[in-house]
């Protein structure tokens, strides 16, 4: 059989060039990408072992705390009108912001470390009160139970997506191992399904110590139950009524489980055995305070007599960067050999590169929390009744920027106004339903009324959920009672009996 000649030129090897574009995830602009993650304390502990590390970097003199707002240094300030006019993201140009606006999934993670750079999502967003945490809130001391976590998420997880989720449901644990910020806000901020949520959850829940990551004392029981492989369906009635293991109806739950005084006495002793607050074996609250990294303060009125914001860094815990290139000068007039000249042309390189990388820094962070500040104006004139419901992805298309990149500025930072200190995170809430069928209102705005009629309430009328449900109505708040009972369980209010019978002992006690 022939071969035609053009068939046999077809199948020929051959060599072309094309042209394509790509991202390469160079070292320095990974590390530029966890700079993003550092707040203000850590980036300061990180550049004192860059000076270490390279002799033509300097530390400047850090601005005193009270001119942080009174200097107006390029970039390092934003001012906010309050016009619609998005002035706001006028000094962000885009083409600079693209090397620190990175898809999570162009990250290559190190799964056997757990090697994320600073915490990646973080930090717990909700505080109950109308001004939240105060300035003096304290911070870690020794090991912290975050940091115990963190290190374990890297090795049990099972891809990026999961490890990323385990890590900011980490950073909402309470003091004592608990989650108690809903699965559903957490799916609803970072705008992903429930039930990757509820497997980042699975994932937290296998970590050391055991117990952690529970919703309630139950599920940390339980969970302890399962690990020491002792959680049959008997101790399974018995976890699930520990109502009247408190109350000391010990005759009725041995007839739930069904089993003889022998094996009730050795389930009483195996339960009593748990930690049922895992989370207490780690070092505490008490540490360094909590220093803000953003401070916001009423501007300038404008021309219609609206006051607007003024934002800025805090320089008082944020070094200057300087490149000494006198010093680089009299180096390199040093040099006799090759070597020595890039060695040191390698120097300034990397100390040009770090300057700018913090300017770059600064620049995406102004413009994230100005963006929120924007859009939670209301909660920073009257108070977290005006909280909006906000995601990361909402702030990241407003500003043209990847929800990763948000979730980076978000995680350990703080801004300071006249209401409190406040995590970045708490500004992103899920949404509930008006009444009225409005806009929607958010979660901690709805949490907040349910915390101001609960504290007003008298001893002899105790609102149950069903009338916290009418009530919350008539303000707008169209809400199930199973949803109400949710909401005052996570900012730790009782039930009606359990809040009747505190105000009885109370006033027993006064008398």
């Amino acid at each position: 059989m022939l071969v035609p000649d053009h068939a046999q030129m077809s199948l020929s090897p051959r060599l072309d060039l094309r042209q394509s574009q790509s991202l390469v995830m160079t070292p320095q602009l990974q590390q530029a990408i966890k700079l993003l993650a550092l707040s203000n304390l850590e980036i300061e502990a990180f550049l004192g072992e860059a000076v270490e590390a390279n002799p033509l970097l300097e530390l400047g003199e850090a601005a005193p705390a009270a001119e942080a707002l009174e200097a107006d240094p390029e970039h390092r300030r934003t001012h906010l009108e309050s016009s619609p006019v998005d002035q706001l993201l006028g000094e962000g140009r885009a083409a600079e912001d693209r090397p620190l606006d990175i898809d999570e999934r162009t990250l290559d993670r190190d799964r056997d470390t757990g090697d994320f750079g600073a915490s990646e999502a973080y930090g717990g967003g909700g505080f109950g009160g109308e001004g939240g945490p105060d300035i003096d809130e304290r911070g870690e001391g020794s090991e912290s139970l975050p940091a115990h976590l963190h290190a374990q998420v890297g090795a049990a997880a099972p891809n990026p997506q999961c490890a990323f989720l385990a890590h900011h449901l980490v950073d909402q644990l309470d003091e004592v191992g608990y989650l108690r910020l809903p699965l559903r806000e957490v799916a609803d901020g970072l705008g992903v399904p429930l039930s990757e949520v509820e497997s980042g959850l699975r994932l937290v829940q296998s970590l050391d110590p055991t117990g952690v990551g529970a919703r309630d004392l139950a599920e940390c029981l339980a969970l302890q139950a399962k690990e020491a492989d002792r959680y049959d369906p008997c101790m399974a009635r018995l976890i699930d009524n520990l109502d009247l293991v408190a109350r000391g109806d010990l005759a009725r739950l041995k007839r739930m489980c069904g089993v003889d005084d022998e094996d009730f006495a050795e389930m009483l002793a195996e339960l009593r055995g748990y930690d049922p607050r895992p989370g207490l074996a780690f070092g505490g609250s008490a540490g360094e305070a909590v220093v803000p990294d953003i401070l916001l303060r009423p501007g300038a009125p404008d021309k219609d007599g609206v006051t607007g914001w003024d934002i800025a860094l805090n320089q008082a815990t944020l070094p200057r960067l300087v490149v000494n290139r006198s010093y680089y000068v009299e180096l390199r007039g040093t040099c006799g050999d090759t070597r020595s000249k890039a060695w040191l042309s390698e120097r300034l390189a990397d100390a040009n590169w770090l300057v700018k990388a913090l300017d770059q820094r600064q620049r995406t962070i102004l413009k994230v929390a100005a963006e929120i500040v924007r859009q939670q104006d209301g909660f920073f004139r009257r108070g977290v009744s005006q909280l909006r419901p906000l995601t990361l992805r909402a702030v990241a298309e407003t500003i043209g920027m990847h929800e990763s990149t948000v979730s980076r500025v978000t995680s350990n930072k703080y801004l300071h106004c006249e209401r409190g200190t406040f995590e970045l995170k708490y500004f992103f809430t899920s949404g509930v339903a008006s009444s009225e069928g409005g806009e929607a209102v958010s979660a901690e705005a709805v949490k907040a009324a349910i915390r101001a009629l609960i504290e007003a309430e008298l001893p002899g009328a105790i609102l149950s959920d069903d009338t916290l449900v009418d009530l919350l109505k008539d303000k707008g708040f169209d809400l199930a009672r199973r949803t109400v009972a949710k909401y005052r369980e996570a900012i730790g209010l009782g039930s009606s009996v359990q809040r009747r019978r505190a105000k009885a002992l109370a006033g027993v006690g006064a008398r």
